[in-house]
């Protein structure tokens, strides 16, 4: 007898030196090199829950247009059969892409997208988050690279298998931005432009070329001049040159400039390049219902809301404080967006829904008046020529000076009304 093998079972014979091939392959690689398979794919509420009867090495998400679906690569993994669909997911296809793994296809029947995706401590459950969003976001999301998810390395490795840890140095923690500069007279009222995107973020690239952040700087820094010529407000910039900003930096400095009229400027893309025309998105009612419940919760309640520290407050109070003061946001913000379509139809291309809602985060300052300004589309060969020229920019410029005119005009006038 060798290695067990005997002359009258050599069916018995093939098994054992495959198992022992494979075997001895996974202890010279150091990965298994058997592959898990998909137990089950089950989607509850607003998550997509993927299990593995063995641990997988990664997986990554992407979203793709027309017809709108998410679809999941999971390395390592064979495909199943059992899946239950509901919610925005229509039906679930499994199918196997060879040595690249598991390929699972969620079919959507309204715009949802991946938020974020994590492994269990095993390595053999993958939680993705999802979030309903509307067409534009979806197009927005689908044009950006696949998110990618690994497990934790504390799963219990199968015997034979050696640990091992690598260590990496941590670039240190970025240092608050600083506060922008400040433009215009004193006794002004604030309004605080923020170009979206930015450093390493290009945001949207136009087929040409044309690169989101650089045209939404531009723009920016043409509406800051044209304000500014008025003479009516002050103005301050995120941004004025090429930097990396996160999304709470953005609105976080405009509040503690005390801003009164708050506008990220970003260009629109989709997958159809005959979409065209400018947007303005507010704050929905749903997400401003959720921020609201998290600042009420929040432990260490350091806001201040029309100008009441909400440490000092109960809890009810506080919660009631929160929710009138964004109502009262909310209302303002939509009102301008409505008197920026207003004086942008004579000037630029703008949709027939001009105005729209999102729970977007630049949008989520409770107190001030807050707009995501789509200026049209990087993506449409007619919009981007227009947005990268001077006299197009200027016709945006011109179109947030007259609604921002009217804007604190109709407030100042209603103030003096109250007044008497």
């Amino acid at each position: 007898m060798v290695l067990g093998w005997t002359p009258r079972a050599p069916a018995r014979h093939s098994v054992r030196v495959l198992f022992l091939l494979a075997l001895l392959s996974g202890w010279l690689t150091g990965v298994p090199s058997w592959a898990g398979v998909v137990q089950e794919v089950r989607v509850k509420g607003d998550r997509v829950i993927v299990r593995f009867d063995a641990p997988v090495s990664q997986a990554s998400a992407f979203m793709l247009a027309g017809p709108q679906r998410i679809v999941l690569d999971a390395k390592g993994a064979e495909p199943g059969d059992r899946a239950y669909a509901e919610g925005p997911v229509t039906s679930i296809r499994q199918g196997s892409q060879g040595a690249e793994g598991a390929r699972i296809v969620l079919d959507l029947a309204r715009p949802a997208i991946v938020t974020e995706g994590r492994f269990g401590n095993d390595g053999r459950t993958l939680t993705l988050q999802l979030r309903t969003v509307d067409d534009a976001q979806f197009a927005r999301a689908a044009a950006e690279r696949r998110m990618s998810f690994l497990p934790p390395f504390s799963y219990v490795q199968p015997a034979g298998h050696s640990r091992y840890s690598e260590t990496i140095a941590l670039p240190r923690r970025a240092p608050p931005a600083a506060l922008p500069r400040v433009y215009g007279e004193a006794d002004r009222p604030l309004v605080v432009i923020d170009a979206g995107h930015g450093g390493h973020d290009p945001g949207a690239i136009g087929a040409s070329g044309l690169r989101e952040k650089d045209l939404t700087l531009k723009t920016a820094l043409a509406i800051k001049d044209a304000l500014l010529a008025s003479g009516r407000v002050r103005v301050a910039l995120t941004r004025e040159d090429d930097r990396f900003l996160v999304l709470q930096e953005r609105y976080g400095l405009a509040r503690k400039l005390g801003a009164d009229l708050f506008i990220s400027v970003h260009c629109d893309s989709a997958g159809n390049g005959d979409a065209s025309g400018a947007t303005v998105y507010t704050l929905s009612e749903v997400a401003s219902d959720k921020e609201a419940a998290r600042l009420a919760a929040r432990e260490n309640k350091a806001d201040i809301i029309a100008g009441v520290d909400l440490g000092t407050q109960n809890p009810d109070i506080s919660s009631i404080l929160i929710d009138l003061t964004q109502r009262e946001t909310m209302n303002a913000s939509a009102g301008f967006a409505r008197l920026l379509g207003r004086e942008a139809q004579p000037l630029i291309p703008i949709k027939a829904n001009f105005h729209r809602m999102a729970s977007l985060m630049v949008l989520k300052a409770p107190d001030m008046p807050s707009i995501l300004f789509e200026t049209g589309y990087i993506s449409n060969e007619s919009d981007a020529a227009f947005l990268a020229s001077d006299e197009g920019r200027r016709k945006v410029a011109q179109s947030v000076r007259k609604a921002v005119e009217i804007h604190f005009a109709t407030r100042m006038a209603s103030r003096t009304l109250a007044s008497r």
